[in-house]
């Protein structure tokens, strides 16, 4: 996975953090759980806000909350 991969990404977060409201995830958090993601294979240091915004939203969209 990299940074681009938003829709795997969501899903992944889903079923690794299923307790979570993705819409209360601080972005230091976040950025935090993607890079441990199993199979996640990109830089750290090429998110930005943009791509954890658009991760989140389809986090929320993706969960039962």
């Amino acid at each position: 996975m990299k940074w681009v991969d938003i829709q795997e990404i969501a899903m992944a977060l889903t079923e690794k953090h299923p307790e979570i409201d993705p819409q209360y995830v601080r972005f230091t958090d976040l950025h935090r759980w993607v890079t441990e993601l199993a199979g996640f294979e990109d830089d750290p240091k090429r998110s930005s806000e943009k791509i954890l915004e658009a991760i989140q939203a389809a986090w929320i969209e993706d969960s039962d909350y």
